[in-house]
C-alpha cells in the first residue's frame, strides 16, 4: 500500500502501479490522471489562498510562515505548526509542472481523505479527484494537515485500505 499527502499523490499515483502496491491512499493530495496537466485542472477552481503565499528563491519555493500557520497548518496549535514551519522543505518549481505517466488509481483500489478546511487545495477539487477515481472517500473536518490534526480518522482509512479492522 502507497499512502501520499499533498504534492506526494503525484508519487502514488505513478509508484503505485508497482506490482506489490495493493492499495492507494490519497491524504489532502494531488491524484492526476496519467499525463494530465495538475495546474490546468487546479485552475479550474477557486485558487486556494495557500497559494499566494509561496515564495520562490530561484527554483526553491516555501511558504512564507504567515501561510505556513494560516493555510496549510490553520487547525493546530501555534507552537505545533512553528515548528513545522521551521522544518518545512523547499520544493523544487518543476513539481508544479510534472506529470504522471501512468495513473495507478485506474486500476488499484483507491482511497481519499478530502481535508473540507483546506486552503492548500481547493476540497472540491480534492472531492472531484476522489470521485473521478472511485476511491472509498471520507471527509475530515480539518486543516490541509488532517494527518496531523485529525490522526484517528486518517489511520482508520489507512488501516481499512490495509484490509484491517479500524
Amino acid at each position: 500500500m502507497l499512502v501520499g499527502h499533498s504534492f506526494s499523490g503525484m508519487i502514488v499515483t505513478e509508484a503505485g502501479v508497482h506490482p506489490k502496491v495493493s492499495s492507494l491512499v490519497y491524504v489532502a493530495a494531488r491524484a492526476p490522471d496519467a499525463g494530465e496537466d495538475y495546474a490546468a485542472l487546479a485552475k479550474t477552481y477557486p485558487t486556494p489562498p495557500a497559494s499566494a503565499g509561496i515564495a520562490f528563491d530561484g527554483d526553491e519555493g516555501r511558504l512564507t510562515e504567515a501561510a505556513f500557520l494560516r493555510d496549510f497548518a490553520g487547525d493546530l496549535p501555534e507552537a505545533k505548526a512553528k515548528v513545522l514551519y521551521a522544518v518545512q522543505e523547499p520544493f523544487h518549481r518543476a513539481l508544479l509542472t510534472g506529470k504522471t505517466t501512468p495513473a495507478a488509481w485506474r486500476s488499484k483500489p483507491s482511497f481519499y481523505a478530502v481535508s473540507t478546511e483546506d486552503r492548500t487545495i481547493n476540497p472540491d477539487l480534492e472531492r472531484f479527484m476522489a470521485k473521478r477515481m472511485g476511491a472509498k472517500t471520507i471527509e475530515v473536518n480539518s486543516s490541509h494537515l488532517s494527518l496531523i490534526s485529525r490522526p484517528d480518522e486518517i489511520t482508520r482509512l489507512i488501516l481499512e485500505a490495509a484490509g484491517q479492522p479500524g
